[in-house]
């Protein structure tokens, strides 16, 4: 069946909105029905798995919360959990702590499509599949000068696929710490948009931590984050398990003087593919960013980077610094990498690099002179290599064992 057809049926399939998102939802199908699925064509989705991607399309989406029956840890004492299931409000049963509230129905629509906007994601085929499918939308806002913590966490169901809109408005000078958990079951699909303005002086913390968990899941996620002046942003991410995922963070510091940290980890097994496609653009002086993304590739898997760093003339005085570093554990598994890096401003200090390599023998025979079993030494190796990324998640992110899951899944 052509892509064309699947992504009609799939848009016939889909349920009606009456909400906030009703006129996004418009322009998304809109948008797909003029344009269809991407092909080997599009330089973005060129190296995608598009039979994976067609799958992603042919699974119903959830319109309640029947049949998700998801055990979780116990919450942090410190850190609110919010638990969002189709057609259910997440936060009714809980109190949210004083300073984090719900935008009321101007500020959502004064906001709503304003970051897809300044991103330039708005014909993104991502954003579109998620206008198309999203019926409502979660939108917090941080208020002045408070400090919160929390942890989000989107289930999914087996045969059915899921799709949610997040939207953040961190005040100026409020801090956020957030962990988001998101976790795939058999055959189930995840399809997700989430959107941070952060204004003057405001900071993010963001964990993100994205678990496939069983055979045929897949994702697609695209995190739009908007800084004003001085603000920072973090964000420290683990893609595992999924049969097919494509993350794409885009990022702009609108003003200048912003600080932006990225660690990303993917890794991969079997015959999965996971990509991340990033995009960070500088609109003004003294910007910094420091990005390391990490990958591991097992067995038949595959894993995609493709990384874009935009610095236009009024952005004097960047800071960037950008490493993509892969580990190809089988030489059936694959790995493409691409940095990009684009200066037009000419007082910068930018780099950017990428490299493939093995486990280094050296390592492993030292371990193994010291009597430790060749599975254990393995396992050491990789905990230490995941740690760049990892030791960024606060403790409580310990809760959800995927440290386990990365080491003990991996076969070398």
């Amino acid at each position: 069946m052509k892509s064309s057809s699947i992504c009609q049926e799939w848009l016939d399939s889909l349920p009606l909105t009456e909400g906030y998102l009703k006129n996004e939802q418009s322009i998304g199908r809109e948008f797909l029905l003029e344009k269809g699925m991407p092909s080997k064509k599009d330089e973005a989705w060129r190296l995608s798995n598009f039979n994976k991607l067609n799958s992603f399309l042919s699974l119903p989406t959830i319109i309640d919360s029947k049949g998700i029956k998801s055990v979780f840890p116990e919450k942090d004492k410190n850190r609110e959990r919010i638990i969002i299931n189709p057609n259910e409000n997440p936060i009714l049963n809980i109190n949210l702590p004083n300073g984090i509230e719900e935008l009321n129905k101007k500020e959502i629509e004064e906001n709503l499509g304003e970051i897809i906007k300044s991103t330039n994601i708005k014909n993104d085929i991502s954003v579109c599949l998620n206008q198309a499918s999203s019926l409502d939308i979660l939108a917090l806002k941080v208020k002045r000068n408070h400090n919160h913590s929390l942890e989000i966490v989107i289930p999914s169901i087996e045969e059915k696929s899921i799709s949610t809109r997040i939207f953040f408005l961190i005040e100026e000078g409020a801090k956020l710490d957030l962990l988001q958990i998101f976790l795939g079951k058999n055959n189930s699909a995840q399809n997700h948009l989430i959107e941070i303005k952060l204004e003057a002086e405001a900071e993010f913390t963001h964990g993100f931590i994205s678990l496939g968990e069983e055979k045929e899941s897949s994702s697609i996620c695209t995190l739009a984050v908007d800084q004003s002046e001085k603000s920072k942003y973090s964000l420290h991410s683990i893609h595992h398990g999924w049969d097919y995922a494509r993350f794409e963070p885009r990022i702009i510091q609108s003003e200048g003087e912003a600080s932006t940290i990225i660690k990303g980890l993917q890794v991969t097994k079997s015959k999965e593919q996971i990509a991340t496609h990033s995009l960070i653009r500088f609109e003004g002086p003294n910007g910094k960013l420091d990005q390391l993304q990490k990958a591991v590739a097992s067995e038949y898997s595959h894993c995609i980077f493709n990384g874009s760093i935009e610095v236009p003339q009024k952005a004097q005085k960047t800071e960037a610094a950008q490493l993509s570093r892969n580990l190809l554990l089988s030489k059936r598994a694959r790995i493409d990498t691409k940095p990009e890096l684009e200066i037009v401003a000419d007082d910068v200090r930018c780099t950017h690099g990428a490299t493939v390599s093995q486990l280094q023998d050296e390592e492993l025979f030292y371990l193994l002179s010291r009597g430790i079993d060749k599975q254990c030494a393995n396992s050491l190796l990789l905990q230490g290599y995941y740690d760049e990324v990892i030791s960024h998640f606060p403790k409580s992110a310990g809760k959800w064992n995927f440290i386990e899951k990365l080491i003990q899944d991996i076969k070398k």
